[in-house]
């Protein structure tokens, strides 16, 4: 097997939050609860927050947060510092986006990637997002930034369907279409406060079959994101996506980092599993 690239963003790559602790959805598996742990600079003091990061030793930052009014997570609106930021700072930027158009083009040319979370079943899209969107809408953006030459991520949630996996196995198909080179796979946490709490766990068995399917559909780089259940379920997890052959695994727990060193030749990095 190809060697396997451990990724743990949180010491040299943070998550910010454009949007604070706002958002104007309420998703069934999020309710907003994310944004909470995420930093929080203003877009007065963005750029300077930036320099600083790199003056720290950071080597980049996830730019996310909440969506508005238009199911767009407003970073349109911070061109000027996301220019600025690239102009001052070697830091790579990784825009966790909404549904963008042709306006953002203008904007998404100066980040290094472009994390999408991709749905591929219409009913699941209503039931846990809550909008008026469809599996053509996620694609038009796909269509959009491959087109204009962007490196997009697509990133699947198994078990997202209140637990219930199926979905899923279209939805890679689906992105087969496309000059992608990492898939991201991450897997439903039931979270407290939210509507899925008391969801069951998507099972170990069944969401290493979605890895496996993925891996013998996907030709580029597979990667684990850092969205999965914790504990036992994750030990276990892992070590079943290790043997099915992804590429990338992000904060896996140590006793699994030890064991990885046994099966596969191992590369530790501190940024985002999309980088």
């Amino acid at each position: 097997m190809k060697k396997l690239k451990i990724y743990i963003p949180g010491i040299k790559f943070p998550s910010i939050s454009l949007t604070g602790n706002y958002c104007a959805l309420n998703c069934a598996h999020c309710g907003k609860h994310y944004l909470e742990s995420m930093r929080k600079p203003t877009r007065k003091n963005l750029v300077d927050y930036c320099l600083s990061l790199e003056r720290e030793g950071y080597t980049g930052c996830l730019l996310s947060g909440g969506m508005d009014s238009r199911l767009k997570v407003p970073i349109d609106r911070y061109a000027d510092e996301i220019r600025e930021i690239k102009r001052r700072t070697s830091l790579k930027l990784n825009a966790h986006v909404g549904f963008i158009d042709e306006n953002d083009l203008e904007w998404v040319r100066y980040v290094d990637v472009v994390s999408l979370d991709f749905v591929g079943d219409n009913d699941v899209i209503r039931r846990v997002y809550k909008i008026d969107k469809t599996v053509e809408d996620y694609l038009r953006i796909l269509d959009l930034l491959t087109g204009a030459g962007v490196r997009v991520a697509p990133h699947i949630t198994i078990g997202l369907d209140f637990g219930r996996i199926g979905w899923e196995y279209r939805a890679i198909d689906l992105l087969m279409e496309y000059p992608i080179d990492v898939l991201v796979l991450d897997v439903l946490i039931p979270t407290k406060g939210t509507e899925m709490e008391n969801v069951p766990k998507p099972g170990v068995g069944d969401s290493l079959k979605v890895v496996k399917y993925a891996r013998e559909r996907f030709d580029g780089e597979l990667s684990i994101g850092c969205m999965r259940p914790l504990g036992r379920w994750r030990v276990d997890f892992d070590r079943g996506a290790i043997l099915a052959g992804v590429d990338r695994l992000t904060n896996p727990p140590r006793k699994v980092i030890e064991w990885a060193k046994s099966v596969r030749d191992v590369e530790i990095i501190y940024e985002c599993c999309v980088m």
